[in-house]
C-alpha cells in the first residue's frame, strides 16, 4: 500500500490497524513459524469438538444446544472444505507463537463464549431460551451468511487467478465486501441464540475493531485503481445502495 493509499484511512483506523497486525503477527517477538491459517483453522476445526463437549459437561441435551452444534460446528467444517478449495493468500502469512496466542485471546477464543453462555448455566436458571420462531430465523440467516461468504471467496479467489485488479460483477457487483457481509450474518445468528448482550459486545468488537479496520485497508489499497471511483459511487460497503447514484450534467 503507498503513502498516498494509507492516507485514504482515517487515522484512528490507521492505529488500529498497525495495532491488530502487531498483536496478531509479532507479539512477543521470535521467530515467525506459524501460518496463520494453521492458527484459524485449529479454532475452526475444534469448534464441533468444543461445543459438543460443553453438551456433554453440562448434560444440556436440549433443542437450542442441538441446533446451536449444528450451526457453529458445521460451519467451522465449511471454513475447512473453503480452505482447501480455495485458500485465502492473506492467511499464508507467518506469524510468532506470541501472535497465534494473542489471536485466540482477542479474536477466535472470543467465538466460544457464545456457546459458553448458551450451554453452561452461567446465566442462571431463569435466563429465557430461544424460541422456536427465533431458532428458525437464524437457522435461516445463518444458511444465507454462509453462503455469501463461500460463494464471494470462490469467486475472488478464481478470478484473482485469472486476472488481477478490482472484481466488481458477481457477488461483489453491489456490494464491496460480500465475504465480511455473509461471516457478519451468520455470527449474528449465534448472537441471537444466546438471547444475551456478551455475544454482541464481543461482536462489535470484533466487527468494529478487526472487520472495519480490515475494510477500510482494503479499500485504500484498490483506491489505486483508475474504476475505483465509479465502482465505489454504485456499491455499499456492507449493503447494497437503494438507487444508483445521480449521473453528473
Amino acid at each position: 500500500m503507498t503513502d498516498d493509499s494509507r492516507a485514504r484511512v482515517p487515522a484512528m483506523f490507521r492505529v488500529v490497524g498497525r495495532l491488530n497486525r502487531t498483536l496478531s503477527e509479532d507479539f512477543l517477538g521470535g521467530p515467525r513459524v506459524l501460518k496463520m491459517a494453521w492458527v484459524i483453522n485449529l479454532q475452526k476445526a475444534t469448534t464441533l469438538l468444543f461445543v459438543g463437549g460443553l453438551m456433554v459437561a453440562y448434560q444440556n441435551f436440549s433443542t437450542a444446544a442441538w441446533v446451536y452444534l449444528a450451526l457453529h460446528g458445521t460451519y467451522g467444517l465449511c471454513w475447512l472444505l473453503k480452505h482447501l478449495a480455495f485458500p485465502d493468500a492473506s492467511w499464508e502469512k507467518r506469524v510468532t507463537f506470541g501472535g497465534a496466542v494473542s489471536s485466540w485471546l482477542l479474536v477466535l477464543g472470543l467465538y466460544w463464549v457464545f456457546p459458553v453462555l448458551l450451554i453452561s448455566p452461567v446465566l442462571g436458571p431463569d435466563h429465557p431460551q430461544p424460541s422456536v420462531a427465533l431458532m428458525s430465523f437464524c437457522i435461516g440467516l445463518h444458511t444465507l451468511g454462509v453462503v455469501i461468504m463461500m460463494a464471494a471467496d470462490c469467486q475472488k479467489s478464481t478470478t484473482l487467478k485469472i486476472r488481477k485488479g478490482l472484481i466488481t460483477d458477481g457477488m461483489f457487483a453491489r456490494v464491496r465486501h460480500p465475504n465480511y457481509l455473509g461471516e457478519m450474518m451468520l455470527y449474528a445468528a449465534y448472537a441471537l441464540m444466546v438471547r444475551h448482550w456478551i455475544p454482541w459486545l464481543i461482536l462489535a468488537w470484533v466487527w468494529g475493531g478487526v472487520f472495519v479496520t480490515n475494510m477500510l485497508h482494503k479499500e485504500a489499497s484498490m483506491s489505486r485503481y483508475p474504476e475505483w471511483d465509479a465502482y465505489r459511487a454504485r456499491t455499499g460497503m456492507l449493503l447494497p445502495r437503494l438507487r444508483a447514484p445521480r449521473a453528473r450534467a
